[in-house]
């Protein structure tokens, strides 16, 4: 689970950090500021405490690249975004919703209860993989 320390902000800009990396390859402050819609100030000012506190660095290029410390908090907040934002979707939450409250949720959800779903989650999609394959190797026996 992310640090609880780091508090729901900066597990955000972590985050965005590492889905603007995933999505273009680079991230620079403009980026995150949109992506979050908050000030190229505000954003300044979170990324040089992050940047202090190691969870990030940034290039003379103006790339921000994620530390190793950085992308663990990413990572996990992410993991916790994606399995959240599937489970309200699967329930019958629409999508734009289920994005806003995974959101909320991913910062505030305790590691057990998180490891529960997900453990559930990863058993659903086994289950429906395993009935998929049974599908397709009865599709191809002559009757």
């Amino acid at each position: 689970m992310a640090d609880k320390s780091l508090g729901k902000s900066k597990e955000d800009y972590l985050e965005a950090i590492l889905m603007l990396n995933k999505r273009h390859g680079w991230c620079r402050e403009i980026d995150i500021a949109v992506q979050l819609g908050f000030s190229k100030p505000s954003v300044s000012i979170a990324l040089t405490k992050l940047e202090k506190d190691g969870y990030l660095t940034r290039e003379s290029s103006g790339e921000i690249r994620l530390t190793d410390a950085g992308m663990e908090v990413a990572s996990k907040t992410l993991e916790k975004h994606e399995t959240l934002t599937y489970i309200l979707e699967k329930i019958g939450v629409d999508a734009d919703t289920a994005e806003d409250e995974a959101c909320l949720l991913e910062h505030s959800i305790s590691a057990g209860t998180f490891q529960k779903i997900k453990a559930y989650v990863d058993k659903e999609m086994k289950e429906k993989e395993t009935v998929k394959e049974n599908k397709a190797e009865g599709a191809g026996t002559a009757i």
